[in-house]
C-alpha cells in the first residue's frame, strides 16, 4: 500500500490544476476575458474560480441570458489553446512515477481534453482512472467525483488520500470521507492535515 508520512493508503486522489499542475496564468486569463467581454467584474470569479467547473462559474456569474453549452465551449476551447505559462508542480512527476499504476487517480473540474492537454504538456504522466467534468453530475465542491474515483480504484474512501489545493476541492475531499493533504497555500490546513508546497 502507499505510504504518506508514515500513515498506510490504499489509493491517492489527486486534483490537477493547482496539485498536478499550475495552471492559474492561463485560467485567469481566460476568465478575466470572458468576464470583460460581458461586462462583469472579473475579481468576484477570480476569488472562487480555482477547482470549480466552467458551467457552475457562467451559472453564478453570467446571469441566465447566456447560451451555456455555447459559452462553455468557447471557455474551453481558449484554455485549451493557451499553455503560456502552464508547469507542473514541483516534484509531482517523480512522484507520482513511483505509485503502482492502479493506486491513484485524477479527479478534475476540468473537462477530460484539457486535463490531458495540460498533463501531457508539462510531462505528467496519464493515470489509468481519471474523473473530469463530463463523468459527474454535482461539481466540487460536491463530493460525488472524489467517492466515483475511489469507486473506479476498487477501494472504500476512507481507505484514499487527497490532494487539493482549492477551497472547493478541499470542501469536496472533506466531505467524501476521504484524508485531505493540502497542496499549496489557498486552504487553511485542518490540525491533521498536511501542508504540502512540493511533493516529497
Amino acid at each position: 500500500m502507499p505510504q504518506f508520512q508514515n500513515r498506510d493508503f490504499a489509493a491517492f486522489l489527486f486534483d490537477m490544476d493547482g496539485t498536478m499542475v499550475d495552471s492559474s496564468r492561463v485560467v485567469e486569463r481566460v476568465w478575466t476575458a470572458w468576464a470583460q467581454r460581458h461586462g462583469i467584474d472579473p475579481q468576484p470569479l477570480l476569488a472562487v474560480c480555482h477547482g470549480v467547473q466552467g458551467k457552475d462559474l457562467i451559472r453564478r456569474f453570467g446571469g441566465s441570458g447566456l447560451d451555456l453549452a455555447a459559452e462553455l465551449k468557447g471557455i474551453e476551447a481558449a484554455e485549451i489553446a493557451d499553455l503560456d505559462g502552464v508547469v507542473a508542480i514541483a516534484g509531482i512527476a517523480d512522484f507520482v512515477k513511483r505509485l503502482a499504476p492502479g493506486s491513484w487517480a485524477i479527479v478534475t473540474s476540468a473537462p477530460r481534453a484539457l486535463a490531458v492537454k495540460r498533463l501531457e504538456a508539462v510531462g505528467v504522466p496519464l493515470p489509468q482512472v481519471m474523473v473530469a467534468a463530463e463523468d459527474v453530475t454535482c461539481g466540487k465542491p460536491d463530493p460525488e467525483g472524489f467517492l466515483k474515483g475511489a469507486d473506479l480504484l476498487g477501494v472504500p474512501i476512507e481507505a484514499c488520500l487527497v490532494f487539493e489545493d482549492s477551497p472547493a476541492g478541499v470542501a469536496a475531499a472533506r466531505a467524501s470521507g476521504a484524508r485531505v493533504a493540502i497542496v499549496g497555500d489557498r486552504v487553511e490546513a485542518g490540525e491533521h492535515e498536511p501542508v504540502l508546497y512540493c511533493y516529497p
